[in-house]
């Protein structure tokens, strides 16, 4: 019965403010639960999202180290229309995992998971397809001054805020001393991120922008690091800020605008993107599952459009304020409200439920967990907030 007195608390406070007419500061509430790190650490990555589009970022504010982060919350970029399937080549089908259990004195059919044979072929293949895809992994290249690639060791002075009432990651590291500065926002409309840097290593040429694409694993949990299988599936530049990808038969789009010169395929599924050299630059990376011919919105569109969708979603709806509590668990309670409707917020809001890890990361082979949707959702409707709940209640007349 300990959850008693603190939601006691809740209702008290919440009542008091209603009588002393007093509107909760919510500005204040929101940033006084800003998330800060100072030191890279795979169980702290930070996130930003649209609902149905979510990017994961390290301490550089992109996702520069992926294999570093991969052992916690991985660098993934993840949308809700990302699908993909391995071939088929030997033509499993679902039928083939069933066995047959009495169930209301009737034998019925269930699919389970065998241990040998073709029946635990065709289970697996039926429990691994369709599955989440990794879209693509968007960080920084960054030489040293002798020419090699930075590594995260080679990180110092780093300081990185998650603003939940923006929408932004602002994060400040150095490199040999000297400086990088990096806004990160994600589009509240569209599945784009932008981010503006700022460093003196943008004028020498040794810091550039990376498009990498990883193929799936098709594991239980896909940290989309998989960069060994380049001959299985094809990229290319179709047009000149236009990546094309193509896994079997799944495609999709990566398109930049921004203040580059160039971008060129370096490796196989290897894009460097060369700002230009003055000491800041500007850059927004959209995808998409077909061509999207719509101007890409700039770094200043995309920071204004977040901002202003963010403070129409803390402005509206239930809000808890315990700032008049005299109990020591409080603050922690209301830091878990903050940061949790901001993370269902950023990926459990699209037209699909989401899977049990949202778009944060890949479990489960990214499939949907129905019994975790109403925890990731309900409280959108609960806290008055319905229209975030109703774009997936189509997907069950659907399915």
């Amino acid at each position: 019965m300990s959850f008693i007195r603190p939601l006691l608390e809740v209702c008290i406070i919440c009542y008091c403010s209603r009588v002393s007419a007093q509107p909760i500061d919510r500005q204040a509430l929101v940033r006084r639960h800003t998330v800060h790190n100072t030191r890279p650490d795979p169980l702290s990555s930070l996130s930003v999202g649209n609902g149905g589009f979510a990017f994961t970022v390290d301490v550089t504010g992109l996702q520069s180290f992926p294999d570093d982060y991969a052992t916690g919350i991985p660098l993934i970029t993840e949308s809700q229309w990302g699908w993909h399937s391995f071939p088929d080549t030997a033509g499993y089908s679902l039928e083939e995992s069933f066995r047959n259990y009495l169930f209301n004195g009737q034998q019925r059919p269930y699919a389970i998971q065998w241990k040998e044979g073709r029946a635990q072929k065709a289970a697996d293949y039926c429990r691994q397809n369709p599955h989440r895809l990794p879209l693509g992994n968007i960080g920084f290249d960054i030489l040293k001054k002798d020419g090699s690639m930075a590594t995260l060791s080679d990180l110092s002075d780093i300081r990185q805020d998650l603003d939940m009432w923006t929408g932004c990651i602002h994060s400040h590291f150095k490199v040999e001393g000297v400086p990088v500065e990096v806004f990160t926002y994600c589009h509240p409309r569209q599945d784009a991120i932008s981010i503006r840097v700022f460093s003196p290593l943008l004028r020498e040429g040794r810091l550039r922008l990376r498009v990498r694409l990883p193929y799936p694993t098709g594991d239980w949990a896909d940290n989309g690091n998989q960069w060994t299988k380049t001959r299985l599936h094809r990229s290319a530049l179709i047009r000149p800020a236009v990546i094309e990808h193509i896994l079997d038969t799944t495609h999709y789009y990566i398109s930049l605008a921004g203040s580059f010169t160039t971008i060129k395929e370096t490796a196989r599924h290897y894009y460097t993107v060369q700002p230009r050299k003055s000491g800041s630059f500007k850059c927004t990376i959209r995808f998409s599952l077909a061509q999207d011919r719509r101007p890409i919105p700039p770094f200043a569109a995309t920071a204004a459009a977040s901002a202003r969708g963010w403070a129409a979603f803390w402005n509206k709806g239930g809000i808890v304020d315990l700032s008049g509590s005299t109990d020591p668990r409080a603050p922690e309670l209301e830091r878990r409200v903050i940061t949790s409707l901001y993370l269902t917020r950023i990926q459990c809001a699209g037209n699909q439920p989401p899977q049990e890890t949202g778009l944060t990361g890949n479990s489960w082979y990214g499939r949907p967990h129905l019994e975790m949707y109403w925890w990731h959702a309900a409280h959108f409707a609960l806290w008055g907030r319905p229209e975030l709940l109703e774009k997936s209640m189509d997907w069950f007349r659907r399915a």
